[in-house]
């Protein structure tokens, strides 16, 4: 198929502000919005462009969004990156695998999946975020044994190990070390990436439109976040 100059210019502008800002929507900027939603061969375009950056592009909603593959780490986050951003300087591969599942508790109290959307909750405290995290650790360990673990996939234990090995402090403390700090660090991490909202004089945590258009329009449909949800629920 052969293109325009015009439409190649379109394409590489585009593609040049998803780069920057990782999304773009109708207001944002509605002449490169409206090219992209209207027309095919710019839409194949910015795609291919994309493909060969290792990053998919999908319009949820009215947003288009860039969202690194998982395995590029130059616009993603790579295990070790991660690792550093959320976990403390003498992190181990079970503090990272804790952080993950603090992510993954945050996602299942805020979406299940079912009716129009998958959001169930508008905003939920972080003192109640921790004692999710804490029932649903001990419900784990009590649940799956050392062979049940390696089937499931989640080592139940040694994120326990980890999260109990976290200080407690209530007085606003944001060292890694304690159990609040290192949700404090995940919370405006996932700030950082537009995913949600850390309203800290209130510590109520709320999610972004574009965690909600994730979450409704590409996780949610994929099997994992099933299988994972059945893993934290346990058997019925």
């Amino acid at each position: 198929m052969a293109y325009e100059m015009e439409e190649i210019r379109l394409g590489q502008e585009i593609f040049y502000y998803l780069l920057k800002h990782h999304e773009l929507s109708e207001e944002d900027r509605e002449p490169l919005y409206r090219a992209y939603a209207q027309q095919e061969q710019i839409q194949n375009l910015v795609k291919s462009q994309g493909e060969l950056a290792e990053c998919d592009i999908e319009r949820y909603g009215n947003v288009i969004y860039l969202i690194p593959k998982e395995e590029n780490t130059f616009l993603g986050f790579s295990k070790a990156g991660l690792k550093q951003a959320l976990c403390k300087s003498t992190g181990t591969d079970r503090d990272y695998y804790l952080s993950q599942f603090v992510i993954l508790t945050l996602l299942t109290e805020f979406y299940d999946g079912q009716g129009a959307t998958c959001k169930t909750r508008d905003y939920m405290r972080a003192g109640e975020l921790l004692n999710c995290i804490s029932d649903r650790l001990k419900e784990g360990c009590e649940r799956y044994g050392e062979e049940e673990e390696e089937r499931a996939g989640i080592a139940f234990s040694d994120m326990a190990q980890a999260y109990e090995a976290l200080k407690s402090d209530e007085k606003g403390t944001r060292t890694k070390t304690t159990k609040e700090g290192f949700l404090y660090h995940i919370l405006h991490f996932l700030q950082k990436q537009g995913l949600v909202e850390y309203v800290e004089a209130d510590e109520m945590i709320k999610t972004t439109k574009k965690l909600d258009n994730f979450m409704d329009w590409n996780l949610l449909n994929q099997n994992r976040f099933q299988r994972i949800k059945r893993v934290l629920e346990g058997p019925k």
